[in-house]
Formats: C-alpha cells, structure tokens, sequence
C-alpha cells in the first residue's frame, strides 16, 4: 500500500501558508484562508485522482490516511475561516495564524507520513505548536498552569515514544510501516521487544488523549480561545487513536497493550461520562465528554475493532468541532441531560431494562437483516451490545401518549441503519478486526451495563441515597486531578508572582466549572 497521490500537498500546503504568514504579517487572514482553502482544494483534487487511480490503476491506495487528511483539510478550513472572525480585534492575530497554520501542517504531516520516525516527530511538532495556541493569552496565568501540565503530560508520551522507536529499529531493522508489516508477517509471535514496543505505543496514546487520571489539562484548557478547542477537541487529541489503527498488525499480536487499552479506555469512558452528567459549564462537559469518547475509542482499538475506532474517530472531530464552534446553541440542549434532574421519573425501572430489550432487539434485526443482504458485512457482537445500550435512551421519555413511543422507534430504527451503512463504508479503509482474548470482552460488556444501570437508577431515583453518595463524587471528578497535579508541580514548579498565584486561586472554580 502506498501514500495516495498528492497526499503530500497537504502539509506543504500549511507549512508554505506558515512561511508566508511571517512574512506578511498585515495580511496573515489573507494568506490563512488562501492556505485553508488551497489546501482543501488540493486534498480533494488528491483524494478524488486516488480513488480513479485505486480503481482503475494497480496500485493500492492508502485509504487510512487519505480519509484523515480529508479530515484535516476540512476542519482546517472551518476553523480558519471562524478564527477570523472570532479573534477580529483581538492582539496578537499574527501569532495565532502563525500557531495555527503550523500546528495543521504537523498534523497533515503525521497523516500522509508511513514511517514512525517522521509520525513521531510531527506528533511532537504538533504538541508544540498548540502548546503556543493554548496559551495565546498570555497574561491568563490559568492557560500558562494547564498548558505548562500538558507539556509534562507530553513530554512524557514522547519519551515512550522515542523508546518503543528504538526498540522496533532494534528488532525490525527499519521504521517503516511496509517493513514493520512485512517482518509481522514471518513470525508467528512477537518478540519481547516489539512486546514492550506495543506497550509503549499504546501508553503514549493513553498520556496524548487525556485518559484519566493524567486528564485534568484536557478539562481546564478552556482559557485558550474557542478556535483552539475546537482543534483541540476534534482533531489533535484524536491523533493518538489514528496512531494505534496504523499500528494495528502490531497491536493485535500483543495482548498486553490490548488490555492496557481496553482497561484504560472503558474506565475513562464510564467514569468520565458519569463526571459529564454533572457539568453545568457548556465547554467543561464538552470537555469531559471528549475524555470518555476518546477512551471509547482507545477501548474499541484495544478490542481489534479497528474500522468501528476510525468511524468513531471521524464522527467524533466532526461533532465536536461543530459543538465547540456553536458552543451558544448546546445549552439548552446540555440542560436537559443534569444528573439530578428537578422532579421524579414517572417510569420504573422495568421500563428502561425493557427499553433495552426493545433497543436490543431493532439493533440484533437489523444487523441479520443487512447480512442476508451483504454476507460479507460482519459487526462484532460487542459492537452491537454497545450500540444498543447508547440508542436504548432513545426511549427514555416520560410520555404515554402512543406518538411518542411510535417517534422513538423510528428514531432508533434510523440511527441502526444509519449505524450500520456507516460501518460498511468504513470495513475498507481501516484494518480487517482482530481477535481478542474473551475476558476483555466480558469486561466491556460488564462495564457498559453497570454504567447503563447507574444512569437507570439515578434517573429513577434522583434524590436517592444512591444519588448523594454518588453526586459529590462525580462533581469533583472523582478527585484523580489533584494528586496528578500535585505531582506535577512537584517535579516542575510553574514560576508565579504572589499577584499572578492569588489571581489564579480566584480563577480556578471557575476552570473546574463549578455552581454559582
């Protein structure tokens, strides 16, 4: 498999606009929308002369990469085009093109790129150039405290990084993707090396996508401008899942980063979606849920689904982008989901074990009925166990009325086969599934129903002794930041004024999104 034609337009693209954007510091939005959209033009120009290529030619595209610089090229695009007009009037534009151009570069760098030297180095470039976005305002000691926690937290992963590197040089004899999957290919297990290798690899992306408890930069990075979150959010923090599907021959010969994965991921997920249901500050839950979604996908990875992470993955920065960027529009929307809702449910619990069942049922029919039609589509039964319990609240209303129940079906009917056409065009561009030791699957499927059971019974009983042990803990995130952040100054304190310390102390609820 080889790079897609013209796959490294794109990055040249941004790192020309990054140039220019020094140079013309006047006209720096100019030079970043022309880049923006040069760059769009490009990589559909790319992609559409790969697929021809792909269909007609004798060369195999490399359809991972070309679906995420398709990804890049448009986030790119969108989130330029609303800086400009978010930051109108603000100092300190130029700076931020600059930031901005560079960082996209490195991550359509890391996308085209098949080999690990040059992945990891972008990764790294991508590190630092949001590093300068996140603390765009300077004077904001709170953005310098959270940025100054995710350059440990990175610094970290790159180390790992850098060792599982050597490790795979040391063992394979190159750092290129071809040649890592061609040495795979001739042993029936894998060397201890490429053992702690995989581990290593599956760590760093663990320390890259916030997994708790080393999560707390991702939750109060909310001091950098709503632009960076959205990059953030929907494009950077996912690359650590795009890493893991590259290496996905690697990881499904090594159990042990497998469960690492699946642990790690579920956790997060379960966890941090319980933290999500208390958030009152629109960007802070949004954070949170961005923390259980990439744990979700980091576990989807750990289990050798690999096409169901990159639908995740796209689906994911293409939402959150869009939430980020029309934050205004998702209050009311965000207030309806309140752990403690005021008022009592009318419904039993029976009511939502039956809503499963019924969500289980149009799910598990579904799925038969596309295979009769398309024998080859195969969807993991965990795949599907999930997926009925995530659309099961379709049918979480309070209402008798028979139009309701009618309106919930259909909805949950739609999303299936929304589900499942999505999961078929994604079979070809990710690796095929691997397979997993049972246990973890029996873990996953453990973790997901006891986390549908706890949303049961808190919607149920909201003022119940359940709910107010619960609650605090939920609300404060379990308390796994403080330790970690305790940690972190410890090892490299963060130089403040008593001034800039007592600004910062003031400021910190407001970071943690707590109750006025």
């Amino acid at each position: 498999m080889t790079e897609f034609i013209g796959g490294w337009l794109l990055p040249l693209i941004y790192a020309t606009g990054c140039v220019l954007a020094c140079r013309r510091v006047q006209r720096h939005w100019a030079v970043a929308r022309l880049t923006a959209a040069a760059a769009l033009a490009a990589t559909t120009a790319a992609a559409a002369a790969a697929l021809l290529w792909s269909r007609w030619g004798e060369i195999a595209v490399d359809a991972l990469g070309l679906t995420a610089a398709m990804l890049v090229a448009v986030l790119g695009w969108v989130i330029i085009n609303y800086s400009a007009r978010y930051l109108s009037g603000e100092p300190g534009q130029a700076r931020f093109v600059r930031a901005l151009l560079f960082t996209l570069g490195a991550v359509g760098l890391l996308v085209v790129s098949r080999h690990l030297a040059v992945m990891v180095l972008a990764w790294t470039a991508t590190s630092l150039g949001l590093h300068h976005l996140l603390t765009f305002y300077r004077e904001r000691k709170a953005a310098q405290v959270v940025a100054h926690k995710k350059f440990l937290v990175s610094r970290c992963a790159e180390a790992c990084l850098l060792v599982a590197l050597l490790l795979v040089y040391q063992t394979v004899g190159t750092l290129s993707l071809e040649g890592l999957g061609t040495f795979l290919t001739t042993v029936d297990s894998l060397p201890l090396s490429l053992h702690v290798a995989a581990l290593l690899f599956a760590l760093a992306a663990i320390l890259k996508t916030a997994q708790l408890p080393l999560h707390g930069w991702l939750i109060q990075v909310m001091e950098a401008p709503t632009p960076v979150s959205a990059l953030l959010h929907a494009g950077v923090v996912n690359i650590g899942g795009f890493v893991l599907i590259r290496l996905a021959g690697l990881l499904s010969l090594a159990p042990a980063a497998q469960t690492l994965l699946v642990v790690v991921g579920s956790l997060t997920a379960v966890l941090a979606g319980l933290v999500m249901l208390t958030r009152i500050s629109i960007k802070v839950r949004l954070a949170w849920s961005t923390c259980a979604q990439m744990g979700f996908m980091l576990m989807e990875i750990g289990l050798g689904l690999y096409e169901l992470a990159l639908l995740h993955l796209v689906a994911h920065s293409l939402y959150k982008a869009h939430a980020f960027l029309a934050a205004g529009d998702t209050v009311q929307a965000a207030r309806e989901g309140d752990l403690l809702a005021a008022g009592r449910a009318s419904r039993s619990p029976l009511w939502y074990l039956a809503a499963l069942a019924l969500s289980g049922g149009v799910v598990a029919g579904s799925a038969a009925l596309w295979q009769l039609v398309l024998p080859a589509l195969a969807v993991p039964l965990v795949a599907l166990f999930i997926v009925a319990l995530g659309l099961a609240s379709l049918l979480w209303f309070e209402y008798t009325a028979p139009p309701a129940l009618l309106r919930g079906m259909l909805q949950l009917a739609a999303l299936t086969q929304l589900y499942l056409l999505w999961h078929l065009l994604f079979a070809g561009l990710a690796p095929a599934p691997a397979a997993v030791a049972w246990p973890l699957v029996l873990w996953v499927a453990l973790s997901f129903t006891l986390f549908y059971v706890a949303q049961v019974w808190l919607r149920c009983y909201p003022q119940g002794r359940f709910a107010r042990t619960v609650y605090p803990w939920a609300y404060c995130g379990f308390y796994l930041d403080e330790t970690f952040t305790r940690l972190t100054f410890r090892i490299w304190p963060l130089q403040l004024s008593p001034i800039q310390a007592q600004t910062l102390t003031n400021r910190i609820p407001l970071m943690q999104g707590n109750r006025l």
